[in-house]
C-alpha cells in the first residue's frame, strides 16, 4: 500500500469529462523516503497538491478554449495536471512542472484514466533555475502565489523562462499577493488585466476569484536576484 488513498473523480471541463485520480482528503500524508522533507513540504501541505481546487478548475476551463495554437506552454505547479491535460486533449504543446514528489506519478496515471498521451513533465524548484527548460509563449498557474515570497520567484521564473512576446495567466482566489507580483511583472514589461468573480474559494468571500493576463510588448531587461 502507498501509505495515502485516492479516489476518481470525474470533472467536466470545455463539454468533455476528464476523469482524475486526487487523494481521499486532505488528511493523506505518505513521507517514507523523506522526499518531501527535503523538497521542503511540510505534512500540513503534502496533502493540497492532490485535490482539485476551484482555482484549478477555473484554469482548466480557461485553458478549454483559450488560443494556443502554435505556442510552447509551460504549467507552473500543475499537482494533479488537469490544466495539461486539457491542453494535452487539445493537442497543444505544453510541458507540466511541480515540485511535489507525487506529481509526476499522479499526472501520468490521469493521463492514462483519459486515454491521452504521457504529457511532459519536469520537476521544477522555484528558486532553482533550469537552463535546459527553455523559454514559453505561454505560462499558466492557478494559485501559484500561494505565500507571499512566490511572487519574487514567480515573476524570476518569468525573466528565465519567458518570450519576449509571452503571456502569464493565474488564477487566483485573493490571497493577498498579487499586488506585489503585478509590481514586479511591471518592471519587466508586462501590463495586467483582470477578469473578477469567476469562482469562490474556501477561507474567501464569493466573487474574490480573478484571472490576471500579464502581457507586455517592448521588453525592458531587469536584473532578479
Amino acid at each position: 500500500m502507498p501509505g495515502y488513498t485516492t479516489r476518481i473523480l470525474t470533472i467536466p471541463v470545455g463539454g468533455h469529462d476528464f476523469r482524475i485520480r486526487a487523494l481521499s482528503d486532505l488528511q493523506q500524508f505518505s513521507d517514507p523516503t523523506g522526499r518531501a522533507e527535503r523538497a521542503g513540504i511540510h505534512s500540513s501541505l503534502w496533502s493540497l497538491f492532490g485535490q482539485i481546487w476551484p482555482a484549478g478548475r477555473a484554469l482548466a476551463d480557461t485553458m478549454s478554449h483559450f488560443d494556443v495554437a502554435g505556442k510552447r506552454i509551460l504549467e507552473l505547479g500543475c499537482g494533479l495536471g488537469l490544466s495539461s491535460l486539457v491542453l494535452a486533449h487539445r493537442g497543444a504543446d505544453v510541458v507540466a512542472t511541480d515540485h511535489h514528489p507525487l506529481a509526476e506519478s499522479f499526472l501520468a496515471y490521469n493521463a492514462g484514466l483519459n486515454n491521452l498521451p504521457a504529457v511532459s513533465y519536469r520537476d521544477l524548484p522555484w528558486e532553482v533555475p533550469d537552463g535546459s527548460l527553455g523559454r514559453f509563449d505561454l505560462i499558466i498557474g492557478s494559485d501559484i502565489l500561494y505565500e507571499r515570497g512566490h511572487a519574487h520567484q514567480v515573476a524570476a521564473m518569468m525573466l528565465r523562462h519567458a518570450k519576449p512576446d509571452a503571456e502569464l495567466l493565474i488564477t487566483d482566489p485573493g490571497r493577498g499577493n498579487v499586488g506585489s507580483f503585478s509590481r514586479g511583472m511591471a518592471l519587466q514589461g508586462f501590463d495586467v488585466t483582470e477578469e473578477l468573480g469567476l469562482f469562490e474559494d474556501e477561507g474567501n468571500a464569493p466573487g474574490n476569484g480573478r484571472l490576471l493576463s500579464y502581457r507586455r510588448g517592448a521588453v525592458r531587461p531587469v536584473a532578479v536576484a
